[in-house]
């Protein structure tokens, strides 16, 4: 049986665009476009998972909106892992659309080697993009009036 993990996705919007990144050393045919998003401690509160893995993948600080509720994605055959994911409307102060940065993980939490990607906006009508699941409350972001 598959193990349960629970994980947090951000989707973080400002001016009809939502926040994605891209892998800098991977194919986007094998990471695909990605949101911010990552497991949840031992102990920790979704709300509070989501503010900082926003803070770890992207050097930005935000806030959580409200929560789009919980969706399963089953990561076979990649890993044996069921990841249970809490999805949040987040907001940053003084967000730039235009903006393109880099950031990454020096030391990956699972012992992998650095990673970096590329961060930037992208407007949510073609946000339907999104890899391995990661879009699965797009729909439930956009008919409740999201767009900053």
């Amino acid at each position: 049986m598959a193990l349960i993990v629970d994980k947090v996705v951000c989707y973080v919007v400002a001016h009809d665009h939502l926040l994605v990144f891209t892998h800098d050393d991977e194919p986007l045919t094998v990471t695909g476009v990605q949101v911010p998003a990552g497991t949840i401690h031992p102990g920790e509160d979704p709300e509070a998972a989501a503010v900082r893995e926003l803070r770890e993948e992207t050097g930005l600080g935000g806030v959580v909106v409200r929560s789009l509720g919980v969706a399963e994605y089953d990561l076979s055959p990649t890993r044996d892992e069921i990841a249970r994911r809490h999805f949040f409307e987040m907001r940053v102060q003084g967000a730039d659309v235009t903006d393109i940065w880099f950031a990454g993980e020096a030391m990956p939490a699972d012992g992998g080697a650095p990673t970096s990607w590329t961060c930037w906006w992208m407007p949510l009508t073609q946000a339907h993009v999104l890899a391995a699941g990661l879009g699965a409350k797009l729909g439930t972001l956009t008919r409740q009036g999201a767009g900053g």
